[in-house]
C-alpha cells in the first residue's frame, strides 16, 4: 500500500483532499492521471452494461431526494452501525471493527455501544429546522426504484429488464480509512434488475448467477488479478434487511481480504414499501396475460473507487534489479490514463521537436479511442520510458533522425519492452491493437 499511494501522489493519480490545509480525515481528491482512469472504468462499465445491452437503459438521478423516500427504503430505521466511545480519550469507533485496546490511546474501558446512523443530514431552505430535514442519499439504488414507472412509461422496455446508475453516495462511516478503500464520499455503479415474481427459487437464481458470471467477466476485462478475487456468501443474520441473498466479491488488499463488489436478491421489497408509503401503483403490466405484478430484483453493485484501487494494485508490478529496475503499471491499454506518449530523440534538434509534434497532432486529430496522447521531452530518452511505464502509458513512439528520412518512427511495447520501426501513416492502426489487447 505504501508504494501504491507514493505512487499515487507522486505521478497524480489520488491527492489527499483539502492538503494546503492540512488535509481532510479520508477525503481524497483525483489528479488529472486519476481522473482519466477513473473516467475510463466508468466509461467500459457503461459501454459493457448499459450501451451494449438491449435489456438495461440508464439513468441520473438527484443525490437528495424526499426523505420519504429513505423511511420507505428502511435506511432512516436500520442504516446503522454499532458506535462505541472510549471512556478515556473520547474516540469513537465501530464496535464490530475493534480489537482489544483503543487505536488511539491505548484505553481498554469503552461505553455501551449504540446504533449511529450513517446518513448525512441537511436541510433545505434557509430553516434548520425538522420540518426542512433532508439526507445526502447513502446509495444510488433507491433513485432507480423510485423512477421504475417514470421508465416504463416513457421507454418500450418490457420484464426482464435492468436500470442502471453511475453516482456520488454519501456515508458518514465510523471509521473509514484504507486510502480510498472506504470514504465517507464515493461512487457506485449500480444496476437493478427487474424479474417477473418468480415462481421458485430455480427462476431468481438463473439471474443471480447471470449477474455473478457477470461480475467476474467484468473484473477480468479491467484486470483485477483473478487470483486474488474470492467470494462471500454472506450468511442470514449479516444481510441488510432487504436482501433474501448476497454474495461479496472479495478482493485480497495488502490490508486483508476486504468487499470488493456485491450482488443482492433484493425481493420486491423496495417496490412495494415504496407502493404503500407514496401511494402510487409501481406495478408492471404485462402486455401479454394483461396481469399487473410487482417486479423482483436482483442488484449487482460496483464501487468506482475500490474498482481503481483493485485494478492499480493488480497492475502494479516492480521488475528488474540495479539499473534495469523499473515500476510498470500493466494496466489494461483501453483504461490507461494516455493511450500512447510521443517523444523527439533530443528536443535541442527544433526539427526532431516539430515532427514529433506533428505526428502527435495528426494522432490526436483522429480516431478518439486513441486519445489522450501525452507528450515528453523531459531527460534521455530511457528515463522517458520509465516514467511512461509507471503510470501505465501501452505505447511510447519516438521521432528520431530516420523519421526525417522516411517517415517512420520506433514504437515501444510497455510490456515487453520490446520497439519496432513503424510508418506514421499505419500508426492509428498499430495503437489500434495495443488497444484491443
Amino acid at each position: 500500500m505504501d508504494a501504491i499511494i507514493s505512487l499515487a501522489k507522486r505521478r497524480g493519480f489520488v491527492y489527499p483532499g483539502s492538503d494546503v490545509y492540512g488535509g481532510l480525515a479520508n477525503s481524497w481528491d483525483y489528479g488529472p492521471l486519476g481522473a482519466e482512469l477513473r473516467r475510463n472504468i466508468k466509461e467500459a462499465w457503461w459501454w459493457r452494461f448499459v450501451q451494449k445491452r438491449d435489456d438495461v437503459v440508464g439513468i441520473e438521478t438527484a443525490l437528495i431526494m424526499n426523505p420519504k423516500v429513505w423511511q420507505a427504503s428502511g435506511h432512516l430505521a436500520t442504516f446503522s452501525d454499532p458506535l462505541v466511545e472510549c471512556k478515556k480519550c473520547h474516540a469513537r469507533y465501530r464496535a464490530d471493527q475493534l480489537e482489544g485496546a483503543c487505536p488511539s490511546c491505548g484505553g481498554k474501558e469503552f461505553s455501551e455501544a449504540r446504533q449511529f446512523n450513517l446518513m448525512f443530514k441537511t436541510f433545505i431552505g434557509p430553516a434548520e429546522e425538522a420540518a426542512n430535514v433532508a439526507y445526502l442519499r447513502p446509495e444510488t439504488a433507491q433513485g432507480m426504484f423510485v423512477n421504475v414507472k417514470n421508465v416504463l412509461d416513457s421507454n418500450r422496455v418490457k420484464l426482464p429488464f435492468g436500470i442502471a446508475q453511475i453516482g456520488k453516495a454519501f456515508r458518514n462511516e465510523i471509521t473509514p480509512g484504507n486510502f480510498i478503500f472506504r470514504t465517507r464520499e464515493f461512487e457506485q455503479m449500480e444496476i437493478e434488475y427487474f424479474i417477473r415474481p418468480p415462481a421458485n427459487d430455480e427462476e431468481w437464481q438463473n439471474v443471480f448467477e447471470h449477474w455473478r458470471n457477470e461480475m467476474h467477466a467484468w473484473m477480468r476485462d479491467v484486470g483485477i488479478d483473478a487470483a486474488r478475487v474470492s467470494e462471500f456468501e454472506v450468511p442470514a443474520e449479516d444481510r441488510a434487511h432487504y436482501s433474501k441473498r448476497t454474495i461479496d466479491f472479495m478482493f485480497a488488499f495488502p490490508f486483508g481480504v476486504k468487499e470488493l463488489y456485491g450482488l443482492a436478491y433484493r425481493t420486491d421489497f423496495d417496490l412495494k414499501n415504496h407502493m404503500e408509503q407514496s401511494g402510487k401503483d409501481l406495478s408492471y403490466l404485462d402486455p401479454e396475460t394483461n396481469e399487473r405484478t410487482v417486479p423482483h430484483c436482483v442488484e449487482p453493485t460496483w464501487g468506482v473507487d475500490r474498482t481503481l484501487l483493485a485494478v492499480l494494485l493488480s497492475a502494479y508490478t516492480e521488475e528488474g534489479e540495479g539499473d534495469d529496475a523499473r515500476v510498470v503499471l500493466k494496466l489494461k491499454p483501453a483504461l490507461a490514463p494516455f493511450k500512447a506518449a510521443v517523444f523527439p530523440l533530443l528536443k535541442n534538434k527544433p526539427e526532431l521537436v516539430a515532427k514529433a509534434k506533428e505526428v502527435r497532432s495528426q494522432l490526436m486529430d483522429g480516431d478518439p479511442r486513441l486519445l489522450p496522447i501525452a507528450w515528453d521531452d523531459r531527460g534521455n530518452i530511457g528515463k522517458r520510458y520509465l516514467a511512461q511505464d509507471e503510470i501505465g502509458t501501452p505505447a511510447c513512439i519516438t521521432v528520431d533522425f530516420q523519421t526525417l528520412e522516411d517517415d517512420t518512427v520506433t514504437i515501444r511495447d510497455r510490456d515487453t519492452k520490446e520497439q519496432r520501426r513503424v510508418a506514421v501513416a499505419d500508426l492509428p492502426s498499430v495503437l489500434g491493437e495495443f488497444l484491443a489487447r
